[in-house]
């Protein structure tokens, strides 16, 4: 009785799957396998918003777009923890999306937001997004 092993070095995403190990014998013997293989979020810097400055009074769509597997959840706060106004009568915590929309700016809008992606395999990560607002007066 022999037991026999599939190596697999330097594991990458493309090679998750199911695999079979054969032993031809008289009585041929056959076992399956399934390798899932998980990746951490990595957010995407060439979607993602970089620092902006609005006209007070305009609206401003803030993105943030992530790879992993499975596919990244993204969260957006405010980096000094205050709620973020997504409507005159919607202020939030925490916003769920790979968006952000915030309308009619206005100073107290003005600060750093984060957008946290997060897929349970550790580590989560975060791109800090400053939001500048060019003041009317």
């Amino acid at each position: 009785h022999k037991t026999w092993f599939l190596h697999i070095n330097n594991v990458q995403e493309e090679d998750k799957g199911r695999y079979m190990c054969q032993i031809n014998t008289v009585t041929a013997k056959t076992q399956f396998g399934y390798l899932n293989v998980v990746v951490p979020p990595n957010i995407d810097d060439s979607i993602t918003s970089s620092d902006v400055i609005v006209r007070e009074g305009a609206n401003v769509t803030l993105r943030c777009r992530a790879t992993g597997s499975p596919a990244p959840s993204i969260k957006w706060r405010r980096d000094d923890n205050t709620r973020i106004s997504i409507t005159k009568s919607l202020n939030v915590l925490e916003w769920e999306g790979e968006t952000l929309e915030l309308t009619r700016i206005s100073r107290l809008d003005m600060g750093a937001y984060l957008c946290i992606a997060s897929n349970g395999v550790p580590p989560s990560v975060s791109k800090r997004i400053k939001v500048s607002v060019d003041c009317k007066y």
